[in-house]
């Protein structure tokens, strides 16, 4: 082949490892180690296979109904002045028309909304598109919902006493503080930033989420109501960056001494 710059060396390609004979012919040892993985579920021999010098796989159909497609592969070896074949390694493969696992997604990454339950904590992803520093909140229509509060765009607006029935109503309801989730929560909708603000008299009270993971995304809460997707629920992760792990809250262990001491001894020798 030649290329830009002159003539480009060929690759060459390793040959093939050559099936060692003593390991390929030692069936009923590879058969049997199947046998004691798989119980009786190891059917007839598939052929051999070089992994390298010395090491031959051997396989097996499996007749487990559960793993159609599958079969057992049973790794075996000797050491060059030895004519001991031993057995290195059994374990299970799938074939090409096998049943086996989707790939795997993190969980985070599969979570629905309404999956969050009282005591589960959902911290955001770093870098999470909803959020952004407070400093950079637009208030561009504050300016409009003033003016439609005051009466002047509605011919009647909720009296106080109307306003004060839905606080009482929303307050101790699903969404305010006497929940299981905001007992267990660990932090209130007040800090939250997904928490939007209400316009008017209610608007020291309440406000609205606007988190798609929380159980109350899109309705009104109070605002010392919570649950465990706040926007600054932080989870220590001990597997890496992208596994989320159980929160574990350490306990003090005090040693306390079992039975009598010595100075609790009667005169006699007996403790008192």
């Amino acid at each position: 082949m030649v290329g830009e710059n002159g003539p480009v060396p060929a690759v060459m390609e390793s040959p093939a490892p050559l099936v060692d004979q003593l390991c390929a012919d030692a069936v009923e040892l590879a058969k049997a180690a199947a046998l004691d993985a798989g119980g009786s579920a190891v059917g007839e021999p598939l052929g051999v296979e070089a992994e390298d010098e010395l090491i031959v796989t051997h396989s097996f159909a499996t007749t487990d109904p559960a793993y159609v497609g599958w079969r057992w592969a049973v790794t075996v070896t000797r050491i060059a002045d030895s004519d001991q074949v031993t057995v290195d390694e059994v374990c299970l493969l799938p074939g090409s028309g096998a049943l086996v696992a989707p790939a795997w997604v993190p969980w985070s990454e599969r979570v629905q909304p309404g999956d969050l339950s009282p005591g589960d904590l959902l911290p955001p992803a770093k870098d999470d598109p909803r959020l952004v520093p407070a400093y950079a909140d637009p208030e561009a229509e504050l300016a409009a919902e003033a003016f439609w509060e005051l009466g002047l765009g509605r011919p009647r607006v909720l009296s106080a006493e109307g306003r004060a029935d839905a606080a009482d109503r929303w307050y101790d309801g699903d969404r305010g503080p006497f929940t299981a989730m905001a007992k267990q929560a660990p932090g209130q909708c007040v800090d939250c930033a997904f928490r939007l603000q209400l316009g008017g008299g209610l608007r020291p009270l309440f406000g609205v989420c606007a988190n798609a993971l929380a159980p109350d995304d899109g309705k009104i809460v109070s605002l010392d109501h919570g649950c465990g997707a706040h926007s600054e629920t932080a989870v220590e992760l001990t597997h890496g960056d992208t596994a989320s792990g159980m929160v574990v809250e350490d306990e003090e262990l005090e040693l306390v001494t079992s039975g009598a001491s010595p100075d609790d001894e009667t005169p006699d020798g007996h403790a008192s």
